[in-house]
């Protein structure tokens, strides 16, 4: 019982660390890794996935923003929306691989959302993304790197 309260007391913390609470779920990772009584794998799985869950929660919402945009006294205007649009499209889809990055990470995935990055590529490039960072913060965590 310990371990799943373990394991999912790390994907709660990483789904949170991945929308608007300020949360560092690396920090909580490298102590359960560093503790050397847990599954590193398994502890990866459940940090990447809740963080690429909370990710996944900021594109939906971001997907509503455009409704927002609409309506008279909201401070998106569509001409703003649209110049975004045309940049992300430009630029936006690779951006997502710093969706990992602090203070820019959570706010990429709103605006891939808000942009209409289909949900496939969002996720795939996003959860390649988390995972990577938390691998590379398993192994430093070990001394492996």
């Amino acid at each position: 019982m310990m371990d799943f309260a373990t394991y999912g007391g790390l994907f709660a913390f990483s789904f949170l660390a991945a929308t608007i609470f300020p949360a560092q779920s690396e920090i909580g990772l490298s102590g359960l890794v560093a503790s050397g009584n847990y599954s590193i794998p398994l502890l990866v799985v459940a940090a990447s996935i809740g963080n690429t869950l909370g990710s996944v929660v900021n594109w939906a919402i971001g997907r509503g923003l455009e409704s927002i945009a609409e309506t008279k006294s909201s401070p998106i205007s569509n001409k703003s929306l649209d110049r975004a649009k045309s940049w992300y499209r430009r630029y936006g889809r690779w951006s997502l691989l710093l969706s990992w990055a602090p203070f820019i990470g959570d706010p990429l995935t709103f605006a891939a959302g808000a942009l209409r990055e289909p949900f496939l590529s969002f996720l795939v490039l996003v959860s390649l993304a988390k995972t990577a960072r938390y691998v590379v913060v398993a192994l430093l965590t070990m001394g492996w790197l």
